[in-house]
């Protein structure tokens, strides 16, 4: 009898035992939709706090901090780094630069002039955050820092009237000042400026105002190549630069593949938008398509369109 008992057991035991990595099994594959789930949210929260930072802090692998108590400071530039130029906005629809980049009366010239008249709206040239708005009267008079995502700082001075405030998020596109003629200044214009980790960098290479264009998608920044290129799209798109038979040299052709030109053309039609316009209906006005708009523009069909922005529809 205890014979049997014990033989029951023993029998009752090691089916226990055999079942223990079965139920272990079971276990891990209940949980393993579960392991997927919270490595769905781990991942949507990262990509929320990397959003957020980038709010906060925009190109923060670029800049050692963020503060509003100056309004350039120069650090090591990378030696090569790609520039985002997608989903720009011109910051004036005026076309005539009125003065390069570099040396000009004995001194540096850290941006480029664009003849603009007192009162006209100035735009953020990319989406960013706002460093400082203050007035420099030995200097940029009113003046606007923008930091953008794509590691450019955007300085607009010369203003009449500040539209923004420290600290505050912009869409590129977006009313941040009038045109105006305060500080340092001999008649009424926007002085331009943009910058890489403090350093000032031709916006002629990246901008084509006569074109109302960037050079491309991206920019391809050398540092070793930096003052060649600039000296070259002073040529191409700086002031005096509206020859249409002015002859292309080698140098010329070197810059057109590391920054080509926008070729301008008589035929090239814009449309200023208007309030409560979107893509669709001025695609229908201009007998064209939104896929059309937003390839010859460069931007996505969810662009929220501003007021005054001009947009090419041939």
């Amino acid at each position: 009898m205890i014979f049997n008992k014990l033989k029951k057991l023993a029998l009752v035991t090691f089916v226990s035992l055999s079942a223990i990595p079965t139920m272990g099994q079971d276990i891990l594959a209940r949980q393993a939709p579960i392991d997927k789930k919270m490595k769905a949210v781990d991942s949507v929260v990262l990509s929320r706090l990397v959003q957020i930072e980038q709010l906060e802090n925009p190109a923060a692998d670029l800049y050692e901090d963020w503060n509003n108590k100056y309004a350039h400071k120069a650090t090591v530039l990378p030696d090569t780094f790609r520039i985002d130029l997608r989903n720009f906005c011109m910051p004036t629809t005026n076309r005539v630069v009125t003065s390069n980049f570099g040396r000009r009366w004995g001194r540096q010239h850290k941006g480029i002039d664009v003849k603009v008249y007192i009162g006209d709206t100035i735009r953020a040239a990319f989406s960013g955050k706002v460093r400082m708005v203050r007035y420099d009267g030995k200097g940029y008079g009113k003046y606007v820092v923008i930091r953008h995502g794509n590691g450019l700082e955007t300085i607009y001075g010369h203003m009449s009237k500040q539209l923004v405030d420290e600290d505050q998020l912009v869409e590129a596109g977006d009313p941040i000042g009038l045109g105006g003629n305060t500080g340092r200044s001999t008649g009424s214009h926007l002085h331009f400026e943009t910058r890489l980790c403090g350093v000032a960098l031709n916006p002629a290479i990246f901008f084509d105002f006569r074109n109302q264009d960037v050079v491309g998608d991206y920019y391809m920044f050398y540092r070793s190549r930096h003052d060649h290129e600039s000296e070259l799209a002073n040529r191409l798109r700086g002031a005096g630069s509206g020859r249409d038979d002015m002859a292309q040299n080698d140098d010329d052709v070197e810059l057109s593949v590391a920054a080509p030109e926008a070729k301008y053309t008589k035929d090239v039609k814009f449309h200023k938008v208007t309030a409560g316009e979107t893509l669709s209906s001025i695609a229908r006005k201009r007998g064209t398509t939104v896929d059309a708009l937003c390839k010859l523009n460069r931007i996505g069909k969810r662009i929220r369109l501003m007021p005054g922005q001009i947009l090419k529809y041939n």
